[in-house]
């Protein structure tokens, strides 16, 4: 009698156990986000959390990861770097497996250290500079952007090749690294390209902390051999800057960056025109890749309001590379998640091929899209690659 309780009893242990382990692997993944969903970076972040969010509803259709569901815990950093390790450190806490950060390496580094000293990979939605990856931040951060690399070489030749300009004056913003790196890089290939002595002018100013450049243009307005573009690597206030430029009569088209798309700054410019960027996606309804401009129209009315700037299909891209490496190493390790996201050869994705390896976490050579703003509107250029890449240096 003792000996058939005691099998019952071992018997429904078992049934227990295995009931508990079921329940267990149906037990959502937590993604985390912490990053500036309020205050100077929340037209970059809050989209890309966005961005991430529609990830997740597709991944979860999809069969999840593993099989299990994925779903989110979001942390403000109100854009500050000094809360980035408590943001990151509360969806932790709640079980994040995956921590996406600032789109930018100097609001994003703090966040994603704390992450990887709790042993989980870090993925900055857009920080474009080099630093963001293994060399800077450690080994288990990416980064979904074009490097500042990519960037400069690819507006550099744009300007040289498809627009045939031969005189340029740099503005470079100074507020934070990616300015820098990207107005560097620029000029790297930009003397390859026209040489030295096609750079007419060369000036600074702080985005984030300077209302006015009055200085600044006064210094291009009297520049004895005049540019044919400025290049702009600005980061925040572009609309009060530019405003200001061409109030002042300064009608040369100026070239910018992916740190300068959205709608958010544009109302300060009603009719801008000879403004030229590269972007990640178009956020006006004409983007050519049908998966985009879809993806664009869902953002819309999923969140009633267009999306404030392209970034938002890199927050889509972080959860998608991230969900899939995880797939393919079949495992929530992070070790063998790096190891998978390490293998990625031109990997198709929302935002287009990615491309890591062991020694980089950022893309070189992924294409963006050029755009030409005419009067307020802007019109379609087409993708374009960098030809020629200037590894980073650390």
């Amino acid at each position: 009698m003792k000996r058939s309780i005691g099998l019952a009893t071992f018997l429904s242990a078992v049934a227990l156990h295995a009931l508990v382990g079921t329940a267990r692997a149906e037990d959502p993944i937590v993604i985390g986000i912490a990053s500036g969903q309020t205050g100077t970076l929340s037209p970059w972040d809050q989209g890309a959390a966005r961005g991430a969010q529609l990830a997740i509803e597709d991944i979860n259709e999809a069969g999840g990861v593993l099989g299990r569901p994925l779903k989110v815990a979001i942390s403000d950093t109100k854009s500050d770097p000094s809360l980035g390790p408590t943001a990151a450190l509360e969806v932790l806490d709640e079980g994040a497996e995956m921590v996406l950060v600032a789109c930018d390496y100097d609001f994003g580094s703090p966040a994603a250290v704390a992450t990887l000293a709790r042993g989980k990979i870090a993925i900055a939605s857009c920080a474009a500079d080099a630093k963001f990856g293994v060399q800077g931040v450690g080994p288990m951060a990416y980064t979904m952007a074009l490097a500042t690399n990519g960037q400069g070489a690819l507006l550099a030749e744009f300007a040289a090749k498809q627009e045939g300009w031969d005189k340029v004056y740099i503005m470079r913003d100074t507020s934070i690294e990616y300015t820098k790196s990207l107005c560097d890089n620029f000029r790297l290939r930009w003397v390859d390209l026209k040489g030295e002595e096609s750079i007419v002018g060369e000036d600074t100013w702080n985005g984030i902390n300077d209302t006015s450049i009055a200085g600044q243009i006064s210094r291009i307005k009297a520049t004895a051999d005049a540019p044919k573009f400025i290049m702009w690597c600005g980061f925040t206030n572009n609309g009060s800057m530019l405003r200001q430029v061409r109030s002042a009569g300064i009608s040369v088209p100026i070239l910018g960056s992916e740190s300068m798309d959205g709608s958010y700054w544009l109302e300060a410019v009603p009719d801008l025109t000879d403004f030229y960027i590269g972007v990640y996606a178009s956020i006006h309804g004409n983007d050519p890749d049908p998966k985009v401009a879809k993806f664009m129209e869902r953002y819309a009315a999923t969140f009633g309001e267009p999306a404030p700037m392209g970034h938002v299909v890199t927050g889509y891209t972080a959860v998608e590379a991230w969900a899939r490496a995880a797939n393919k190493a079949g495992s929530l390790d992070a070790n063998e998640i790096k190891a998978a996201l390490d293998s990625f050869d031109n990997e198709p994705l929302l935002t287009g091929p990615a491309s890591f390896s062991p020694e980089l976490h950022i893309n070189l050579k992924s294409p963006l899209l050029m755009m030409h703003a005419v009067n307020g509107k802007y019109e379609i250029i087409g993708r374009v690659a960098p030809e020629k890449v200037y590894p980073p240096k650390f």
